[in-house]
């Protein structure tokens, strides 16, 4: 039986591989990160409905005590907590998926790319995770309360719990990949698709196309447009000072 190859390639080795041996390569590290996240997926298995319970309780805070959340299918108790469990064990294998793209994708970079491409990797890591957390601490509970202090007095608001997970999913991804702003800046400054002086002009533009894109991805509501479109002015604000950053570092390089 042949051997596969080793996933420690080096770059001349890389440019020699036909491409049969590159997708054999790509399959072990796909391996890998399926492995690691049904392992995760089944060390928290156990504590799935805990983890419900954890993501539910912005909404039964805002509750009325006479109400509570239901289930509208006869599988939804057990189908709810089953897909939550499998978002956080890819959420907590994401650094692992990230590093393993990152040994795929590294011996076909040069070694100034390698030095620009750990901090970006590493930054959008810590950037998702925060917008994921900003999503539940600070978004959920604002845009439930107003979604329930609107309710008419004579309608109990009962929240089906698929229909919640299914929008507190939705809202984590938004959050998580709208905080990838600055890094998707600075890509975009580095590789030489913008400048920062292109950008600082298009500003205006930049900023209602935010609210646009809010408008779409969000609930249908005015907080929920506001509370993601100013993260997204203030991150896309952000990634434009660190292109001037670097922009100034590059420029006193060359001079130097």
């Amino acid at each position: 039986m042949s051997q596969l190859p080793s996933t420690s390639v080096s770059a001349e080795n890389l440019e020699q591989m036909p491409v049969m041996q590159h997708l054999i390569v790509l399959r072990q590290y796909l391996f890998k990160i399926v492995g690691v996240t049904i392992f995760l997926f089944f060390c928290l298995l156990p504590f799935r409905n805990q983890t419900y319970q954890w993501l539910s309780e912005p909404l039964r805070q805002q509750l009325p005590a006479t109400s509570t959340m239901i289930a509208t299918d006869v599988t939804a108790t057990f189908m709810a907590p089953f897909k939550l469990n499998l978002f956080v064990a890819f959420m907590l294998a994401m650094p692992y998926i990230i590093y393993q793209v990152w040994s795929f994708i590294r011996p076909a970079l040069y070694e100034k790319e390698r030095h620009l491409a750990i901090p970006l990797l590493l930054g959008s890591i810590v950037l998702f995770y925060l917008g994921v957390a900003f999503a539940y601490f600070i978004t959920l509970p604002a845009i439930l309360h107003f979604f329930i202090s609107v309710s008419p007095e004579t309608v109990a608001p009962m929240t089906d719990i698929n229909s919640y997970l299914s929008f507190c999913l939705k809202l984590f991804l938004v959050f998580g990949f709208t905080f990838e702003i600055p890094i998707i800046t600075l890509v975009l400054i580095l590789i030489g698709v913008v400048s920062t002086q292109s950008l600082i002009e298009k500003r205006r533009f930049i900023v209602v196309g935010c609210f646009f894109i809010a408008m779409f991805v969000t609930p249908p509501d005015a907080l929920s447009m506001i509370m993601l479109a100013v993260p997204m002015w203030m991150l896309f604000e952000l990634g434009l000072l660190l292109g001037k950053l670097l922009e100034k570092r590059k420029l006193e390089n060359e001079n130097s």
